[in-house]
């Protein structure tokens, strides 16, 4: 019978040289950055961390794939890009993720992957954000003077009937409500939420955990919650000052606060009016809501453009100027959403596409071990090089995706990269300073 399968192309000549493909070249992968993650967590010792806290209740002696492997080809292949179960049928068999994983043979299959997500449960989700918070604390090496606490909730939209799943009005569609806190870049909390609930639903029990676990190792560090208007409650304000813990929060409009600015918008129109340029300072009040037992300084800032009166407030128990609390520690908490979009854009946390809340929850947290594996390499590999702030999406472009071609017999894996790599010597940098020290 005739074999009719094509197994060359050909394309248009190229300077009268024929230009012809075939699939002949062996193992080769997309993927040969992968050594780095692979490092980057055994530097960090994140995995094998996680796999300690994670029952396993299969019988051992009917296993192929540990569970250490799984989460490795999960956590990694979200690092590489994959975001769905389904890629990895075909991710599987990539010599490079194998070896990644410490494996040669094809890993775990999207129904092996799928039931280790259904299994977990309240109490593992509770250990992962233990170790989360654990990495957190071992990335110092000496105990720092002040730390800020981002927190903010986000939409995490969803188009199934998962569990759990709400209307929000605001964000107008089906979703959940995660809650996420950061200190500086590092990732501390990614909690699920379903989206019909206030947005800071659990966020003072959430403060109060971290706060005693921080002040266990830190106990002279000086702690500071920050967050926007919806963080603004009043028995959180009250727990901060009972607790000592600093705080600089968002506090939504009202006809009391503006009235109490009234002369200085007026004031900030007149200049506007004469200049025509944009005005801006910034005063200090004490205010006491309907909810508030004290009252507490308040930070307006007086703003009129070409767009009209633009007052905002926030409200604190910091010491300081009111313009560097405003400009210099409230604003900065903008770099926070940038980590959310780090999680969501780049590492595909809003893939809570299972049916089952907790198999979401820890979709949420493989993705949140994703950011920590990539933050990892950027904190501890590229200080100092031109992608030390980059997003985990360059990161992935610059130094994961790389073309190689896999050799590997009985003595050795080797990985021979494309020699027209650009970034070789970020490559070698990268690689030296992820050894374990």
């Amino acid at each position: 019978m005739t074999n009719c399968t094509q197994e060359s192309f050909e394309f248009p000549v190229v300077k009268r040289r024929k230009v012809e493909a075939e699939f002949s070249g062996g193992d080769i992968t997309s993927d040969g950055g992968v050594l780095l993650l692979r490092e980057a967590d055994r530097r960090l010792g994140l995995l094998e961390s996680i796999n300690r806290v994670l029952h396993d209740p299969r019988d051992a002696n009917r296993i192929v794939h540990s569970q250490l492997s799984l989460l490795r080809q999960r956590v990694y292949g979200l690092c590489l890009g994959y975001e769905d179960l389904n890629d990895h049928q075909d991710l599987r068999r990539d010599p490079a993720l194998q070896t990644a994983v410490n494996r040669d043979t094809p890993l775990g299959s999207q129904a092996t992957l799928c039931r280790l997500e259904n299994r977990m449960d309240r109490s593992a989700m509770v250990a992962l954000h233990k170790i989360l918070v654990d990495q957190f604390l071992a990335s110092y090496k000496t105990p720092p003077r002040k730390l800020i606490l981002d927190f903010d909730a986000t939409d995490d939209r969803v188009h199934g009937n998962q569990e759990q799943r709400f209307f929000h009005g605001y964000y107008d569609h089906y979703c959940f409500l995660p809650l996420y806190v950061f200190c500086g870049k590092q990732l501390l909390v990614s909690y699920l939420r379903p989206a019909n609930i206030d947005g800071a639903k659990h966020a003072w029990a959430i403060l109060a955990l971290l706060v005693k676990r921080l002040r266990q190792v830190w106990p002279k560090a000086k702690l500071i919650f920050r967050g926007d208007s919806g963080f603004c409650r009043h028995k959180m304000l009250d727990w901060c000052d009972r607790h000592d813990v600093g705080y600089v929060v968002g506090l939504a409009k009202n006809p009391r606060l503006l009235g109490k600015v009234a002369v200085e918008r007026e004031v900030a129109a007149d200049n506007f009016k004469s200049t025509g340029k944009k005005v801006r300072f910034f005063e200090s009040i004490r205010y006491a809501a309907g909810t508030w037992k004290v009252q507490r300084r308040v930070i307006a800032k007086i703003e009129h453009t070409d767009k009209g009166s633009n007052p905002r407030f926030i409200v604190t128990n910091l010491k300081g100027s009111s313009q560097s609390l405003y400009e210099g520690l409230y604003c900065a908490r903008g770099e926070m959403e940038n980590r959310i979009k780090e999680q969501q854009l780049g590492l595909f946390a809003d893939r809570t596409s299972a049916h089952e809340w907790w198999a979401n929850q820890f979709r949420l947290l493989l993705s949140s071990l994703a950011y920590v594996l990539m933050e990892g390499i950027r904190r501890l590999a590229l200080k100092g090089t031109k992608l030390a702030h980059a997003q985990v999406t360059t990161i992935r472009l610059k130094l994961l995706k790389i073309g190689a071609v896999i050799l590997r017999n009985t003595r050795r894996v080797r990985f021979l990269l494309s020699s027209a790599y650009p970034h070789q010597s970020l490559f070698l940098t990268v690689a030296t300073r992820l050894r374990p020290t």
